[in-house]
């Protein structure tokens, strides 16, 4: 954990609270940096939403068969009907990435196939997951057209300005993500002549704070990314790998981790190293699930809510 993570009193222990009081069922805003409740999931889901809503999945890892979840596939099928369900259509989805286990061209033709279901646009970030095969040619060809780079690129909707990033090129087993020089510059000429009053959203893989540096848990050069959002109102940074709900609050910038929609992991420091972990079975759907995000026009705050797969 980095010195200034624990200067701002986030040791292990706030760590693990974090995750309590985050995507246990409530509605959240944040608002002056302070988290607010606005009630339970299914009252949220029940009420009437204006402005822009959509939504986040990560870390599919379509082709895992291992012990931890023997269908992702199913448990993603599952998680689609619960997008279905929804009583108002959200305006996209954002995949922050592992789409695919093994980057084979069939876990992505099967993904795409479940994904397509919910008609929604799609927005992706690569996973390490999803760049196994030489050169990162299969990811680039399906998702990354038009995008610069290894696939960074932005967009905007309803007045908020969205970043899709990427963190896991040439990622060594238990490193530390990174954006690379080139890709920095691209982002600081991005928000170039941007007024400080637009809602940013940035999304990646690989969580942007440094969550636990032992397991690679962060990016390292996520500093300089931050830099350059600091004059920015309302930050909201999206990202998945870790696969569970954490949050952090710091100044302006609101970091959300999502859970997986194929296996949980381990909380930081809880087990010898991370990878997939084993549940009971009844309990699997309660720690996979999805995430809708709200904002509402001249409000400078996005509403996050957690919805696992079964209660």
């Amino acid at each position: 954990m980095s010195e200034d993570d624990r200067q701002h009193g986030l040791d292990r222990r706030k760590v693990l609270e974090c995750m309590t009081w985050v995507g246990t069922g409530v509605l959240w805003t944040i608002s002056g940096g302070v988290p607010r409740s606005l009630g339970l999931i299914d009252q949220a889901l029940a009420a009437e939403t204006r402005g822009l809503t959509f939504l986040q999945i990560s870390d599919s890892h379509v082709g895992f068969d291992k012990p931890a979840n023997p269908n992702a596939l199913g448990t993603l099928e599952e998680a689609v009907g619960r997008i279905n369900a929804m009583p108002a259509k959200p305006a996209f989805m954002i995949h922050t990435g592992d789409i695919s286990h093994l980057s084979k061209p069939s876990e992505f033709d099967d993904a795409d196939r479940i994904i397509s279901q919910t008609r929604l646009d799609m927005h992706y970030v690569p996973g390490e997951h999803d760049f196994l095969d030489e050169e990162q040619k299969l990811y680039r060809e399906r998702y990354g057209r038009g995008t610069q780079g290894a696939g960074w690129y932005s967009f905007d909707a309803n007045g908020v300005h969205f970043i899709g990033l990427v963190n896991v090129v040439n990622l060594k087993a238990g490193g530390l993500g990174n954006l690379g020089d080139a890709q920095l510059e691209w982002l600081e000429n991005d928000l170039k002549g941007r007024s400080a009053s637009t809602p940013i959203v940035v999304f990646a893989h690989i969580p942007l704070w440094t969550v636990y540096p032992q397991w690679g848990w962060g990016t390292e050069d996520s500093a300089r990314a931050l830099e350059y959002l600091k004059r920015f109102g309302s930050v909201t940074v999206l990202n998945g790998h870790i696969h569970q709900v954490m949050q952090k609050i710091e100044g302006n910038v609101t970091f959300h981790t999502a859970r997986s929609t194929a296996f949980p992991q381990p909380a930081p420091g809880t087990a010898p190293s991370p990878g997939p972990m084993k549940v009971p079975d009844d309990k699997l759907r309660s720690v996979l699930g999805i995430a809708t995000v709200t904002f509402k026009q001249g409000e400078a705050r996005l509403a996050i809510v957690d919805t696992p797969l079964a209660g």
